[in-house]
C-alpha cells in the first residue's frame, strides 16, 4: 500500500510541475522543442534533383547578367543552373551570422557578416540571379539580395525548396522556387557529411 501511495504522490508531483511549465515562461521553449523534434526530414535524391532542376529552367523570363552563389548549400544547383542558362559569369557570397548573438537569444535577428562577396563593379545595372539551396527562415539570402541591391545591381532570388513555414519575412518569398515544404531537407551532397550534422542542421 505505501508503495502505490508513494508512486502516486510521484505522479502528482510530476503532473503538477509540468503544468507549471506549461503555463509559466519556459512554455514557448518547450513547444519550440517538441516541434524540433518532430519536424519532418526529406532526403532528396540526385534525379529528384534534376527534375527541380527542370521544373525552374522554364520559370525564367529575364536574361541574367551574372549569377552568385550562396556558399555552399548553393553550390550544386547555382552549378546546374548556370549550366542550363548558359550564364557564364559566375560569382560567390559567403555568409556568416556571428555565435555571439546566440548567447542573447536573437541569433535569428543578427546582422550578417559577409565573409565573400563580389565588387561592386560586378554587380552594379547588371540583372544577377541569387542562387541557394533553400529558403528556410529567409535570412542570408535575402541579406545577399539586399547587398546586391545596394551595390546597383538587380537581384532575383533562386531556390530549390521554399519553405514558408520557419520563413522569418511574413510577405517575401524566393522570386523563382522549385517547390514548397515544410521539411528539414537533405540533399545528396550532404549526406556524406556527418549524420547527425546533417540532422541536426537548420537551412537559412
Amino acid at each position: 500500500m505505501t508503495s502505490i501511495r508513494e508512486a502516486l504522490r510521484r505522479l502528482i508531483q510530476r503532473e503538477r510541475l509540468a503544468s507549471t511549465l506549461l503555463s509559466g515562461p519556459g512554455r514557448s521553449a518547450i513547444i519550440g522543442q517538441r516541434r524540433a523534434m518532430t519536424q519532418r526530414t526529406e532526403l532528396i535524391s540526385w534525379e529528384e534533383v534534376g527534375q527541380l532542376i527542370e521544373h525552374l529552367t522554364p520559370q525564367f523570363e529575364t536574361e541574367f547578367d551574372a549569377m552568385v552563389i550562396i556558399t555552399r548549400g548553393g553550390i550544386v544547383p547555382g552549378g546546374m543552373l548556370c549550366e542550363a542558362l548558359n550564364i557564364l559569369d559566375v560569382l560567390t557570397a559567403a555568409v556568416d551570422f556571428p555565435f555571439e548573438s546566440q548567447k542573447s537569444g536573437s541569433a535569428l535577428y543578427a546582422w550578417p557578416a559577409f565573409i565573400q562577396f563580389p565588387d561592386e563593379d560586378q554587380l552594379r545595372g547588371r540583372q544577377v540571379l541569387v542562387v541557394d539551396d533553400v529558403w528556410g527562415s529567409g535570412r542570408t539570402i535575402t541579406a545577399v539580395k539586399n547587398r546586391v541591391s545596394s551595390a546597383g545591381g538587380f537581384p532575383h532570388t533562386c531556390v530549390l525548396h521554399f519553405n514558408p513555414y520557419r520563413s522569418l519575412f511574413n510577405e517575401a518569398k524566393p522570386d523563382y522556387y522549385a517547390a514548397v515544404t515544410d521539411a528539414h531537407v537533405v540533399y545528396p551532397w550532404e549526406v556524406d557529411r556527418d549524420a547527425d550534422r546533417v540532422l541536426l542542421d537548420a537551412p537559412e
